[in-house]
């Protein structure tokens, strides 16, 4: 009895605070709708100052980074909506995180893997975890590119207008952008795989050396390891500042009225996020036998991060730090997260299929079924190895369209969204990097059963 009692009120205060989450983001997003659709502004700017005045006890009882994220996103979103002009001058906080982050990359994913082979002794499972996650990652971005697809039919487009072209790199030169040949170049450029290569590299030649020559050197790697792990829960503090200047910048530049014309495909393309997260992300955890409570718990701050800065980047460090918590061996956090920089388009394949069928409609060209088919095997195929390189999608996405007589101006339309669209592909692209982790980890019989709250 004394426990029940002592539940229930917890479980009330929970579900308490969920209820005005929701009518805070229902409220804030009529506001929202009510400025485009040019209601009484009055009406407009009322609804979405009452939707933050819901969310701000919230805030303040609950000590969660994801909670202050998304409380300063509708913050954000406020402040460009009523002071573009400031809004659009906030850029540069984002800007200082993104700094601050890419600084403690390239150690923490160096000290990750080499501690990971050469103190652990998992030289021999690499060659299997790198063959396990490029599996992984084809086979959901082939699945991510058909159901793009499907959505993208089921949901016709007709627009037209212009923009230049993008000519994509070669297999030979993306396969040689993979080795770097200047480590501190590497670093310098945030080049994340080329980094993840030397460090394999580096802790494939320490583990055969002889023990005592070799345990200094990972005695000190751990240390530091352990030390970018702290540095990144200190500089994680700043993620909600980050995320609301992100987003008052994005709206305050961009607009709403803007928006409209494109409104229904971006629409469609998140309708598509959660049927892909239903059909492909849903039934990896449940075959690989992963806890969804538990893998939800651990990806909401990156991925939310990651929404609110539409940087996969800025979502690394936490991603790697809260699989590592959810019982992920460091090692294999450190080699595959980074490597699905590379390998994983898990949100930006279903966008890849949408955009190029939205583009043909656009243009008032009508593929067949072989030819859709024949589009979907070249976005494949182009999308390999490239997803770490900026704007990536739009250069698969310009090469598939030319080899089917697209124009090039239809597929830059799009870009009018693309920013409201690649926030969603990357929180997804941050959700199947972790996903991967958790996978390959069960496949190697690596995952540990750790709760969130014990670590904490």
């Amino acid at each position: 009895m004394t426990t029940n009692a002592v539940r229930n009120p917890a479980q009330s205060g929970n579900a308490t605070q969920r209820i005005l989450i929701t009518a805070a983001i229902v409220l804030f997003a009529a506001g929202l709708v009510a400025s485009v659709l040019h209601a009484r502004i009055e009406i407009a700017i009322a609804l979405r100052w009452i939707a933050i005045g819901i969310f701000v006890p919230v805030a303040l009882r609950r000590h969660s980074l994801l909670i202050w994220t998304f409380f300063s996103m509708l913050g954000g979103a406020e402040l460009g909506a009523d002071a573009s002009q400031f809004a659009a001058q906030t850029h540069f906080l984002g800007e200082i995180f993104l700094r601050l982050i890419r600084m403690i990359v390239a150690p923490l994913i160096f000290g990750g893997i080499v501690t990971g082979i050469a103190g652990h002794g998992e030289l021999r499972g690499v060659g299997r975890v790198a063959i396990k996650s490029i599996f992984y990652f084809e086979i959901v971005t082939t699945l991510g590119l058909i159901i793009g697809l499907i959505a993208s039919n089921l949901s016709p487009a007709a627009i037209q207008a212009a923009v230049p072209a993008a000519r994509p790199e070669g297999w030979q030169q993306i396969l040689l952008n993979i080795f770097p040949e200047n480590i501190a170049q590497a670093v310098a450029q945030n080049q994340i795989l080329q980094v993840a290569v030397f460090a394999l590299l580096f802790g494939t030649a320490l583990a055969t050396m002889p023990e005592a020559k070799r345990a200094p050197l990972v005695s000190v790697l751990q240390s530091l390891t352990e030390t970018m792990f702290r540095l990144t829960r200190i500089i994680t503090y700043m993620a909600p500042i980050a995320a609301g200047a992100a987003m008052a910048y994005t709206v305050g530049s961009m607009g709403l009225s803007t928006l409209l014309p494109l409104a229904k495909l971006v629409v469609t393309y998140y309708a598509a996020l959660i049927a892909f997260a239903l059909c492909a992300l849903v039934p990896s955890l449940l075959i690989a036998r992963i806890s969804f409570r538990g893998f939800i718990e651990a990806i909401g701050e990156p991925a939310a991060l990651g929404f609110a800065t539409t940087s996969s980047e800025a979502a690394l460090p936490l991603a790697m730090e809260r699989m590592e918590e959810f019982g992920v061996p460091l090692w294999i956090v450190s080699f595959v997260i980074p490597m699905g920089y590379s390998f994983n388009m898990t949100g930006g394949s279903v966008y890849l299929s949408m955009a190029a069928i939205f583009a043909a409609q656009a243009a008032a060209i009508h593929l067949s079924l072989g030819e859709q088919f024949l589009m979907l095997l070249t976005l494949m195929l182009t999308s390999i190895g490239v997803a770490g390189v900026p704007r990536a999608s739009l250069v698969i996405l310009m090469a598939s369209a030319a080899s089917l007589h697209i124009p090039s101006t239809a597929v830059l339309l799009i870009l009018g969204v693309d920013t409201l669209m690649d926030m969603g592909r990357t929180a997804m692209n941050v959700i199947g990097n972790c996903m991967a982790a958790a996978v390959v980890s069960r496949w190697e019989g690596e995952l540990q059963s750790v709760s969130l709250e014990t670590r904490h």
